[in-house]
């Protein structure tokens, strides 16, 4: 009898021992993400999904590991490359596995936790399950959550990683998408000359060119790329002529409204000093190049925004020579090198 005690005993020292060691590695350090005073409040629900030590780091890792795709070779960074405001830099449109090639420029990666819906369609409507789109894309990354849970499974890192990052430890789709989700909501961009401008930061000031491309933006750009976030968030047909290799219907294709035809969702324009090409398809390789299409290049496709109708009837937005040239020396000072250069977005 004193030997089935003695036993149970050591059976229910072992289980306590195992979940005081569980305890013990799930020890959450939780990390703050920015809200700058000149943005608009976040959107993202940190509640459901705080952001850890942990859990960032696990989702870095995720960020740039092959595994994710079918191939082990195209990383989610592969098109989000950091000095590039983690763009596919001069790639008019992704790429991905075994040569694949998309339909769509990749979009940057900022500002993340401001936003609530993602895509230049809006397909996704949460940030946690945005990843899945490329993840399981057949020109991109090709593959299926079920396999990449499988390999990181088996990946002696990824097992002592999950349990430092998440409660329960499991090695599973909610889990690993809300660590990519946490990687990405700490990717804040707001240090750039013009918030330091506007936060009457480090004594910084802005050039007369600069100032007068301020305020030819506010009079001709705001309405659409509105806020210190540079987008409204919203679907707009801004006149391009269509592609027929793509054909690229748009918001479209989510909800087959009529209304969406070729609309896009107005992307903002931080770091677009270093974010070419431009538009969905990224037809256009500089910023001049864009102006002059606001200017004398859109074309009626049937269902341009109302935004884009000039008083006489045509399409369009005037820019004079100079205020182009004052535009981009103003969306220049968008630029933050500090975000493009920050050591813990960074692979090394």
């Amino acid at each position: 009898m004193k030997k089935i005690v003695l036993i149970a005993f050591a059976i229910i020292s072992v289980l306590s021992c195992s979940k005081s060691s569980d305890t013990e590695v799930y020890v959450p350090v939780y990390l703050n993400v920015e809200q700058p005073a000149n943005f608009p409040e976040m959107v993202y629900n940190l509640d459901n999904n705080p952001v850890t030590e942990a859990g960032f780091e696990l989702g870095k890792s995720l960020f740039y590991d092959g595994k994710l795709s079918a191939n082990n070779a195209i990383p989610c960074a592969f098109c989000h490359e950091q000095a590039f405001a983690f763009t596919h830099h001069e790639h008019t449109v992704s790429h991905g596995v075994n040569g694949g090639i998309g339909t769509r420029n990749a979009q940057p990666i900022q500002n993340l936790a401001y936003q609530s819906e993602f895509m230049w369609d809006g397909a996704a409507t949460h940030l946690d399950f945005q990843p899945i789109i490329p993840l399981t894309s057949e020109v991109e990354m090709g593959e299926t959550l079920s396999n990449v849970l499988s390999k990181l499974s088996a990946d002696a890192y990824y097992q002592t990683q999950f349990p430092k990052a998440f409660e329960d430890g499991e090695i599973n789709s909610e889990n690993m998408l809300k660590a990519l989700s946490q990687f990405m909501l700490m990717m804040v961009s707001s240090n750039s000359k013009y918030d330091k401008y506007v936060r009457s930061e480090d004594t910084v000031v802005l050039t007369e060119i600069e100032l007068d491309g301020l305020n030819s933006f506010q009079n001709k750009c705001a309405t659409c790329h509105a806020t210190d976030l540079f987008t409204d968030h919203s679907y707009r047909n801004n006149g391009l002529s269509i592609n027929p290799k793509l054909d690229d219907k748009g918001r479209y294709v989510i909800f087959e409204d009529p209304t969406d035809l070729y609309k896009f969702k107005v992307p903002s324009l931080r770091n677009i000093e270093l974010s070419l090409p431009y538009m969905h398809d990224g037809r256009f390789s500089t910023l001049e190049a864009v102006l002059d299409f606001y200017d004398s290049g859109m074309t009626d496709n049937g269902n341009v925004d109302e935004v884009f109708t000039r008083e006489d009837g045509s399409l369009g937005i005037t820019l004079s020579d100079y205020e182009k040239e004052s535009i981009i020396a103003f969306l220049y000072t968008l630029t933050d090198n500090e975000f493009l250069t920050d050591d813990r977005f960074s692979e090394f």
